[in-house]
């Protein structure tokens, strides 16, 4: 067994020979990308997550050897020995790091053979996802996806060692914890050992990492591993993982410091991208006002502009029953694009429905002149206000909603997305970070008609707002944050509530009485009542950091063994029915699905 071993114990990897290396006798092992049998000579590159090495067989080198060779198919696992040599004058593959030399072989172990895989393995394909997640362990051998688990690894090393130089502590907390709401549902694991009774696996770290603080760890991380029942979407897993992080006698300001240097260092080292430092801030209020949305991607322009007042004169039914219901008229400008027709027009529409508007109206300045229906309502002088406050020169096209305020905003904000999409608008910067600030520190709940946390019920109020939250607790402002990246929500965080009077006033407020309050929180608040600090953190999704890093939409895409759009794995048909024993065993009972 030892002999056969030796057989294969590579000296260098696939991507690491170069000229160099010439003249020196080397072992590769790896798997048979492509063969090609050419003149009597039989070629093959062989693959290995490190990169790509061409071999050559030659029959006058060893007879025995090549006759093996003959009998190689793609994805064989396979050993060589032979000699690095330049490759011939002309031959040379530049997109290849071992590109200038060749390895001829003296020596070949088949140490394994393979099926023909269920698809193509070059990369650059478009493959059926179910099938690759199917086919996971066949998938990660493509570079495509070796490259980003390599990306993946790098960053998460990164950020470690950051955490480390910068006096943080890695501390794990437990897996199996009580069940809090948090605003998704949990996953429920039950319990052998007290039956009737059940664990849920953990949303977040929260209520640990606060208590940490309490403890007097001052300055915690954890790359950790979190799971939420929810419906699922590109950016979404049943399980996750979180760069989580906690730190006492602190105010939102050395957060975002701590961050930022962080995911400067993260960028640099694995991405070699150096980010622009501090990252630009936004209230929630101007984020929603001027992009309609609390995650804007400012990759790119065409802000909403509020053109009530500018309007205020037209006699236009819209925009006049706009007006007396209270609601705005607001529009946005597409740079270079009052050429487009009157069917591109009618799409453009479209859109506007989809994304929940009533309608939408244009102004094109073109060469020529004006061209809009408006032109009969508008006289000449408002509309050159009106082309002032836009901002719009020749060439531009003016996009205009009315209605109530919110719709408007948050329609006017997914069409600006949508047309970013569509007309492949340039960005500025490939990675645009910003935070968000001063979010409401509650949000009224009209299906159950009651007031609930905008984050979550731990989040303290900025110190200015306190004196609302018995008055009028709808206008209270969180110290909360949140931090977005081209347009994605990259993480949540906030200054925390650190005295039991606070924390229970927010819970009464939200709807949680004394009791349920103590049931479920009474170890939080008992903390609270032995010296807990002032403290605050952020938990930064690592699956849509890299994600966006690696330049894919869905995150199923930097992880190795995701479930899909159903929480189902393809690969292992998780998750299955439980025995009749083990449910016995647990003393639980599966009633039939509803119909």
């Amino acid at each position: 067994m030892k002999q056969d071993a030796e057989k294969y114990k590579r000296t260098h990897t696939c991507g690491a020979l170069a000229r160099k290396d010439s003249g020196g006798t080397v072992t590769l092992a790896g798997w048979i990308n492509r063969r090609r049998d050419l003149g009597g000579l039989i070629f093959i590159d062989l693959r290995d997550r490190h990169g790509m090495t061409q071999v050559v067989f030659n029959p006058q080198q060893n007879e025995e050897v090549f006759r093996m060779a003959e009998n190689l198919k793609a994805e064989y696992v396979i050993a060589i020995k032979g000699t690095v040599t330049d490759r011939p004058e002309g031959t040379c593959n530049r997109n290849l790091a071992t590109g200038e030399i060749e390895v001829h072989a003296t020596e070949l172990s088949i140490i394994n053979p393979s099926k023909v895989p269920p698809f193509n393995m070059a990369e650059g394909l478009s493959l059926d996802e179910t099938l690759r997640l199917k086919y996971r362990y066949l998938d990660l051998r493509r570079p495509g996806m070796v490259a980003r688990m390599v990306l993946r690894h790098r960053a998460a090393k990164v950020v470690r060692d950051y955490f480390d130089g910068e006096g943080f502590l890695e501390i794990e907390t437990p897996m199996l914890v009580r069940s809090t709401p948090e605003g998704a549902r949990d996953y429920l694991v039950p319990s052998r050992v007290n039956q009737g009774k059940f664990y849920a696996l953990p949303q977040s770290p929260q209520l640990f990492k606060q208590l940490l603080m309490v403890g007097g760890i001052d300055r915690y991380f954890q790359i950790a591993r979190c799971f939420r029942d929810e419906d699922l979407r590109a950016d979404r897993q049943p399980e996750f993982t979180q760069i989580d992080m906690e730190m006492s006698f602190v105010t939102r300001e050395d957060v975002f410091d701590t961050i930022e240097r962080m995911l400067f260092q993260v960028f640099e080292k694995a991405k070699s991208v150096e980010l622009q430092t501090p990252f630009p801030r936004i209230s929630y209020t101007d984020a929603i006002n001027r992009y309609g949305t609390d995650k804007p991607d400012l990759r790119f322009g065409m802000e909403i502009t509020d053109i009530t007042s500018v309007v205020s004169g037209v006699k236009f039914e819209v925009f006049e029953k706009t007006r007396e219901g209270g609601g705005k008229v607001k529009a946005i400008k597409l740079p270079g694009h009052s050429h487009l027709s009157r069917k591109e027009i009618e799409e453009l529409v479209n859109m506007a429905k989809t994304a929940g508007l009533s309608g939408l109206l244009t102004i094109a300045f073109t060469p020529g002149g004006v061209k809009s229906f408006l032109t009969r309502f508008i006289d000449p002088e408002c509309m050159e206000s009106l082309r002032k406050a836009m901002g719009a020169v020749e060439g531009d096209l003016l996009l205009i909603a009315a209605g109530e305020t919110a719709k408007v905003s948050e329609g006017l904000g997914k069409l600006r997305l949508d047309m970013a999409a569509k007309y492949k608008l340039k960005p500025v910067v490939d990675f645009s970070f910003l935070w968000v600030v001063d979010f409401p520190l509650y949000k009224f709940n009209a299906e159950e008609n009651r007031i609930e946390a905008e984050h979550h019920p731990f989040t303290s109020p900025l110190p200015e707002d306190v004196h609302l939250m018995d008055t009028d607790p709808l206008k209270v402002r969180a110290n909360a944050y949140d931090i977005v990246l081209n347009g994605v929500e990259l993480g949540s965080g906030s200054v925390r509530i650190h005295n039991r009077e606070m924390q229970e006033k927010v819970f009464r407020i939200t709807g949680i009485s004394e009791e349920e309050a103590y049931e479920k929180f009474g170890f939080l608040l008992s903390a609270f009542e032995f010296g807990a600090p002032p403290h605050g953190g952020i938990a930064l999704g690592l699956d849509r950091l890299v994600a966006i890093m690696a330049g894919t939409e869905s995150i199923r895409e930097v992880l190795a063994f995701p479930k899909n759009q159903s929480a189902i794995c393809p690969l292992t048909g998780a998750p299955v029915e439980a025995t009749p024993d083990q449910l016995k065993l647990l003393k639980i009972s599966v009633c039939e699905p509803s119909s």
